[in-house]
């Protein structure tokens, strides 16, 4: 991927990334699975040479691998790794908690409280989709009014690794009802402007994703 498509997020390849990463998400492709330039070509309506710069981009972040005389598969992270993954997030997350909570404006914390809202709704609603894509936005959110640039790459490329993981939890029945008032104590805590209390709460909401991976993964077995 070219530099510009890079800053800009809008070239060819970079569609091409965000499409294969959603679809890897999303259980479309699975670990280990061919992906074949060719195919993916045909299936994202993109050049050859976009779906390979889209490889080289996903393997970069560790959701693709190379294998010799093969090519590219989908990478295989193990529950241990996604494990160790959310534990590095919490130090790094808190951290951006933290320093979100004393950069807030009054502006911000209108989104805050807007996204907080929202989740509510999507959580009464039973709208699980919608209340992935919102704690997300919570998550980069924070990320964005921190300012830490290092902390942010580092998230960015964790969770790239862990996103099927997180997609699979965020899709339990009755994860978001526990999640939820996590997520509002963080929002709480950052628009009172408070570097500890988001800190911690952001911490204890990571330490619950720890706790329920493996109940997930067992699930996934036993069905």
């Amino acid at each position: 991927m070219s530099s510009a498509e890079r800053l800009e997020g809008t070239g060819p390849a970079a569609r091409v990334v965000d499409a294969l990463r959603d679809a890897i998400a999303a259980g479309d492709f699975a670990p280990n699975q061919r992906l074949v330039e060719a195919d993916l070509s045909e299936q994202f309506g993109a050049s050859r040479a976009a779906v390979r710069a889209a490889l080289l981009e996903l393997t970069s972040e560790g959701l693709v691998e190379r294998v010799q005389n093969r090519g590219a598969r989908v990478r295989a992270v193990s529950l241990d790794e996604a494990v160790e993954i959310t534990e590095v997030r919490m130090v790094l997350e808190g951290l951006l908690a933290a320093k979100a909570a004393t950069r807030l404006t009054d502006e911000g914390q209108e989104q805050l409280r807007g996204i907080g809202t929202a989740m509510e709704h999507a959580v009464a609603t039973g709208d699980l989709l919608g209340y992935s894509a919102l704690n997300r936005d919570l998550h980069a959110f924070i990320r964005d009014t921190a300012g830490q640039r290092t902390a942010g790459s580092i998230l960015e490329r964790l969770r790239g690794q862990n996103v099927r993981h997180q997609f699979r939890l965020a899709m339990q029945p009755g994860r978001p009802s526990v999640s939820l008032p996590q997520h509002l104590a963080i929002i709480d805590a950052l628009c009172a402007r408070d570097a500890d209390a988001a800190e911690q709460a952001m911490r204890a909401h990571l330490q619950s994703v720890v706790e329920a991976l493996p109940t997930v993964e067992t699930s996934r077995r036993t069905r």
